[in-house]
């Protein structure tokens, strides 16, 4: 199973909450932890993380905090992702790297999974934090889309 880090989810959380704020986008680590209900130290390593990755800005003095340095619609999945997680990939021999896995010589598989990688990487990249931050959609169970189906064309008839 693909599973991402906690911090990951909660480098999204921060994202998602700057892009709410007020006071010209600007919010310092203890109104994030505050707002988000994740831990201050939580808040401030993922902003440290994240402004290391250039994802946001930080900015000194009183009037001072954390802004996103660009749309969270123009920050795709896998930015954040590497940022906190480190390269994407589902087996640790990732694009070919040499030296990570003490089957590497008589390994069957050496080097396949690339092309699954790199799938994996597409589909994420073309998905930004904006898509994750926004209203989920209410999907109807099946039964109900069919009942509403039957009665739109009983009342039809």
């Amino acid at each position: 199973m693909l599973r991402l880090s906690k911090m990951t989810d909660y480098a999204v959380v921060v994202l998602a909450r700057l892009d709410e704020s007020e006071a010209g986008g600007v919010l310092t680590a203890p109104g994030l932890a505050s707002s988000t209900g994740l831990g201050e130290p939580t808040v401030a390593k993922v902003l440290k993380i994240l402004a290391h990755a250039g994802l946001v800005e930080g900015r000194r003095g009183a009037t001072g905090g954390y802004r996103l340095a660009r749309p969270l619609a123009e920050i795709p999945l896998t930015e954040v992702i590497a940022a906190i997680d480190g390269p994407i990939a589902l087996t640790a021999c990732v694009d070919n790297a040499a030296g990570s896995c003490d089957a590497e010589a008589r390994c069957p598989v050496r080097g396949r999974w690339d092309p699954v990688n790199n799938a994996i990487r597409r589909a994420l990249s073309g998905i930004s934090i904006a898509d994750l931050a926004g209203v989920p959609a209410i999907v109807p169970h099946p039964e109900v889309v069919t009942a509403a189906r039957r009665r739109a064309i009983a009342a039809a008839e």
